[in-house]
C-alpha cells in the first residue's frame, strides 16, 4: 500500500501512569492531535509503536493477532487497572519490517507475543480511543547510543510512505529522582525547576537548528543531559523518530508542558510533513 501523502513520525512523552486518568494538557493535546491526523492524513493501515518500557537485548517485533494493555507499574490508582485497549496486532507489517532489516543489514527478531506497555496504551488511547488501528510494538535495545537509535529510524523511514503511522514513546526529560525521591512527589503542577527548564529549551532550539551531532551527543553537550537522563531509555525513542523523519527537514515540536515540576512532556514531529502538521495543531 502506498500513501501519496506521508505521515510524520511522532515522539510523545506519556509521562506517569496517571496520565491516562488525569489528562492534563498533554492528554488533551494528544486527543486532538488524533483528530488533526484523521483530517489530514488517510486513517494509518497500522501503527510501529516503540515504547520507552519495551525494550530487549536485540530489536523485536512483538507480531501477535492482537493486543492488551499491560499493567507494568504499581503504587498507583487501582482505576488504572481497569482501563483497556484491545487493539489488533499488525503481523502482516511486522514481515514488512523484516524485509527492510534485511535490506540495511539490521538484525530484528520476531515473536508471536503481544502486549501493549503503559507507554504505548496510554498516548494510543487518547490518539485513537476505538483501538481500531493495528499496532505493531518494536522493542528496541536500551543500551544503543543515540546514532544507532538513529539509524534504527532510518531503517523504518519506509514504512510511512505505505500508510504506517511510526511513533515513538518516552519522555524529554525523565528523572524520577527528582518525583519520588523525597518520598512525596511535587505537586503536579510544581513550576519547573531549571534544570529541565535550561535542558528542553536548548533540546528545541538545537532540533530548529537541525544541529545532529549535538543532538546525537547530548550527555556531553547539553546542559543537565545527564541530570535529566540519569539513564536515557525514555529519550532514546525521540532519535528512532527522528531517524525515521529524516535530516532534511528540522524537528518541529508540537507541544510542550509539565508534570511534577521537572517531567516533560514535549512532543515532536520529524519528516517532510512535520511542519504542516505543527501548522494544523495551531
Amino acid at each position: 500500500m502506498t500513501n501519496s501523502k506521508p505521515f510524520p513520525a511522532l515522539f510523545l512523552s506519556h509521562g506517569s501512569p496517571m496520565t491516562a486518568l488525569e489528562p492534563r494538557e498533554a492528554g488533551a493535546f494528544m486527543h486532538k492531535l488524533g483528530l488533526v491526523l484523521d483530517a489530514n492524513y488517510a486513517r494509518p493501515r497500522a501503527i510501529l509503536m516503540v515504547s520507552a518500557h519495551t525494550s530487549a537485548r536485540q530489536p523485536f517485533l512483538l507480531a501477535g493477532q492482537g493486543h492488551q494493555a499491560i499493567y507494568d507499574f504499581g503504587g498507583f490508582d487501582d482505576r488504572l487497572l481497569k482501563l483497556r485497549y484491545d487493539a489488533p496486532g499488525a503481523p502482516d507489517l511486522a514481515e514488512e519490517v523484516l524485509g527492510l532489516a534485511q535490506k540495511a543489514g539490521q538484525v530484528i527478531a520476531l515473536t508471536g507475543q503481544t502486549g501493549l506497555d503503559h507507554g504505548a496504551w496510554t498516548p494510543l488511547r487518547y490518539l485513537y480511543p476505538d483501538a481500531d488501528v493495528p499496532v505493531l510494538p518494536l522493542a528496541f535495545v536500551a543500551s544503543d547510543s543515540p546514532s544507532q537509535q538513529f539509524a534504527l529510524g532510518q531503517m523504518l523511514a519506509p514504512l510511512a510512505q505505505r500508510g504506517v503511522l511510526i511513533i515513538a514513546s518516552g519522555s524529554i526529560t525523565h528523572n524520577l529522582g527528582l518525583v519520588f525521591g523525597q518520598g512525596r512527589p511535587p505537586a503536579i503542577d510544581a513550576p519547573e525547576i531549571e534544570a529541565s527548564r535550561v535542558f528542553r529549551s536548548w533540546w528545541l532550539e538545537r532540533s530548529a537548528a537541525r544541529d545532529w551531532p549535538a543532538l546525537l551527543d547530548y550527555r556531553r553537550q547539553a546542559p543537565y543531559g545527564v541530570a535529566m537522563h540519569p539513564s536515557d531509555e525514555h529519550l532514546l525513542p525521540w532519535f528512532i523518530a527522528a531517524g525515521a523523519g529524516g535530516t532534511h527537514a528540522a524537528p518541529q515540536r508540537l507541544h510542550a508542558s509539565l508534570t511534577f515540576g521537572s517531567l516533560g512532556m514535549d512532543a515532536y514531529a520529524f519528516g517532510s510533513e512535520a511542519r504542516q502538521l505543527a501548522q494544523a495543531l495551531v
